[in-house]
């Protein structure tokens, strides 16, 4: 039962995700892409992380990690384009890379706010 349930929070943020992503985009974009486009282009963003090595870089004194939105923009097309998923525009895709960042960030803020609670 716990790891059904590990998978409905995860589920979860996904939708959360794509949600956030959806509202995020400026409107002439926001009928352009399916929910399963945006499903794989945030399965994109995570697989991207992992392969490039971002987890396990060292944070700056600050505490922060700088994540070249370009490199990972590139990483989607490519993949888009190799799994013949489609062809996009980068200005496109930066707001869903944009849009994906933004979103994590607010969670792992809301996290620290509670755990500093």
């Amino acid at each position: 039962m716990g790891v059904e349930n590990d998978f409905s929070l995860y589920d979860i943020d996904d939708q959360n995700t794509i949600e956030y992503i959806r509202n995020y985009l400026p409107q002439e974009l926001k009928g352009k892409f399916s929910d399963d486009q945006l499903y794989y282009f945030v399965d994109l963003i995570d697989e991207y992380y992992v392969e490039s090595g971002i987890l396990d870089a060292e944070p700056d004194e600050s505490g922060f990690i700088e994540i070249d939105l370009g490199k990972i923009v590139d990483y989607i097309i490519q993949e888009s384009h190799k799994d013949e998923v489609g062809d996009f525009a980068p200005e496109e895709i930066l707001f869903i890379v944009q849009g994906e960042a933004e979103y994590t960030e607010t969670m792992e803020d809301l996290k620290a706010n509670e755990y500093n609670s």
